[in-house]
């Protein structure tokens, strides 16, 4: 990817607290600080022996605990994850797997950035592997959705890793929270950061897991939701090498010539006020919003991604890679009225500078996996309306060639987070069971060469029943 040197030093700027206020409010924020995790946990004797030779190459920490547990069923209570970096992701009905124990080890890479207060460190580029005692010779490697820290992934699919036998390690990408873009010296680089971040991981906890089991791991595969699915597409276009396989769970694109993020979050912060207002002009707003690709259908949705998500995405995205259109004004002004100064709802990406789009450069997709990947994105997703997304990288992958190795399934009625599927029940369609179905159809593709059904809509059933909904997500509805 290409790197250009900066036209001036990026400023150090303090967020408002405004942005604070909704930063904690969005579920894309990095989670508080949390204690050290405790001493050795020692499930039964001799399970554990192996811990202290155990040793993360380019850490410059790391802390070996031996655990009962490596599920959330026994690390919430260990200290050894963070509930709230995982908070909202996850239906509540979500069953947590029990059983599992083994070696964690927490730590960090050397870096000069301190967003991430887990373990009272203050210091970024923090990761955890899990080493489950009964190992089945794979290895799943992720980064963190959104802005959040390296346990955000735990009740999504790092517990069904570790209980299905993989060794198991998460990154926090190298900055975390609403402030994360005051990381790097030039506009894009805290988000080039968590591809390096991942690929270091990744090469790190090969050597680990080898250490650990006496050979190395017979399957690498990356996964990743939202942010995290991003890195997944990134590392397959890139590092093929390193991995097996890929499972991209709603994975943001990012295109220099868009779309990206920049292009259809404004639209939404202009038009929605106005429709959820009424009256005369409530239509016309309507018919912009599904045209900057918010789905008909979807619109029970919407007040909660204004109020939550869409603002504060736009604002702290667009100062990572466009800080000069605020001037001084860090990360915009939340909820501002279009026509005000420098105002996000006003943004239009194509009518910014070129180095906006060198900085996009630097972490643009281009569609060239170079290993099998799996796709699966809801059509109700509002945050990255799957028309602007997953759509349209799935058409990237077939112009590079590559449609052999990819599968790409649209999920009707799923959303960008598994929680909302509490609060419609039967309207919203979790995206878990999905991730589930679309990992055992990665391993036959693998292991047996069975290749997954043809790319596809999985159909929302009629009548749904929200408990059937969470158990079964087949690949051939």
């Amino acid at each position: 990817m290409p790197v250009h040197p900066p036209r001036h030093p990026r400023p150090r700027r303090w967020l408002r607290p405004a942005a604070l206020a909704a930063a904690a409010l969005t579920a894309w924020t990095a989670a508080p600080a949390t204690a050290a995790p405790p001493p050795q946990d020692t499930a039964r004797p001799g399970h554990c022996t192996r811990a202290g030779t155990l040793r993360v190459p380019g850490a410059e920490h790391q802390q070996a605990s031996c655990l009962r547990e490596l599920t959330t069923a026994g690390t919430v209570a260990s200290g050894h994850t963070d509930p709230a970096d995982w908070a909202g992701l996850t239906p509540e009905g979500l069953a947590t797997p029990r059983g599992v124990p083994g070696i964690q080890i927490d730590g960090y890479f050397p870096d000069s950035s301190t967003t991430n207060t887990n373990h009272g460190w203050n210091h970024d580029s923090q990761f955890v592997i899990r080493l489950p005692d009964r190992w089945n010779g794979g290895l799943v490697v992720s980064g963190a959705p959104g802005v959040r820290e390296q346990y955000a992934n735990d009740r999504a699919f790092g517990d069904w890793a570790v209980a299905n036998g993989y060794a198991f390690a998460a990154t926090d990408k190298g900055a975390t929270g609403a402030a994360f873009h005051r990381d790097g010296e030039s506009p894009g680089d805290a988000l080039a950061e968590g591809n390096h971040r991942v690929t270091q991981l990744t090469r790190a906890a090969r050597q680990v897991v080898a250490r650990r089991y006496q050979r190395p791991p017979a399957r690498t595969l990356a996964m990743g939701m939202s942010n995290g699915g991003y890195l997944v597409r990134w590392q397959l276009e890139n590092h093929p090498e390193l991995y097996d396989g890929g499972i991209d769970w709603e994975g943001t694109l990012w295109r220099t010539e868009g779309p990206n993020l920049l292009t259809f979050l404004p639209p939404a912060l202009r038009h929605y006020p106005a429709y959820a207002a009424g009256g005369a002009g409530a239509g016309e707003a309507h018919r912009a919003m599904t045209a900057a690709g918010y789905p008909a259908g979807s619109e029970f949705l919407w007040p909660f991604h204004h109020q939550h998500y869409w603002d504060l995405t736009q604002r702290i995205y667009r100062e990572e890679l466009d800080p000069e259109f605020d001037g001084a004004t860090e990360a915009g002004t939340p909820f501002c009225a279009p026509g005000t100064p420098a105002c996000d709802a006003d943004y239009v990406y194509a009518e910014r500078p070129e180095q906006v789009r060198r900085a996009v450069a630097k972490i643009a997709l281009t569609g060239r996996i170079g290993k099998p990947l799996i796709t699966f994105h809801g059509t109700y997703d509002v945050l990255l309306p799957i028309s602007r997304s997953s759509d349209v990288y799935a058409q990237l992958v077939k112009r590079e060639g590559r449609g052999h190795l990819h599968r790409y399934y649209r999920v009707e009625a799923g959303t960008h987070v598994d929680s909302l599927a509490d609060a419609f029940p039967g309207r919203v369609r979790p995206l878990v069971p999905c991730h589930r179905s679309a990992s055992a159809a990665l391993e036959r593709w693998l292991d047996h060469g069975v290749r997954p059904p043809s790319s596809r809509t999985l159909e929302l059933p009629a009548g749904a029943d929200p408990a059937k909904l969470l158990a079964y997500c087949p690949l051939t509805g």
